[in-house]
């Protein structure tokens, strides 16, 4: 394995691995998987559509600007910007 494998920051290590495959061959608890859910939560009742968009470096700048200055992500501020657009 390489050095560089990491989970969150941190170094994978073989031990890791093989505790990973035991815990797998043991098989899982399939109904506390299913329980837990899976993916992003949702952002209402609706399920929501995720959208390709083209930007510029300089718009993508910008955006991640505004977005560290508010502790946002990008979604949030695009998500903002037209939510004010359509008022």
């Amino acid at each position: 394995m390489s050095e560089r494998e990491t989970i969150n920051g941190v170094p994978v290590t073989e031990d890791q691995i093989d505790a990973w495959a035991a815990e797998a061959e043991a098989g899982y608890d399939v109904a506390a998987l299913k329980k837990r859910g899976r993916g992003r939560p949702g952002r209402g009742a609706e399920p929501s559509q995720v959208v390709a968009l083209r930007l510029t470096l300089e718009e993508i700048a910008a955006i991640d600007e505004r977005a560290e200055r508010e502790g946002k992500s990008r979604s949030e501020v695009i998500r903002e910007a037209l939510h004010l657009s359509a008022t």
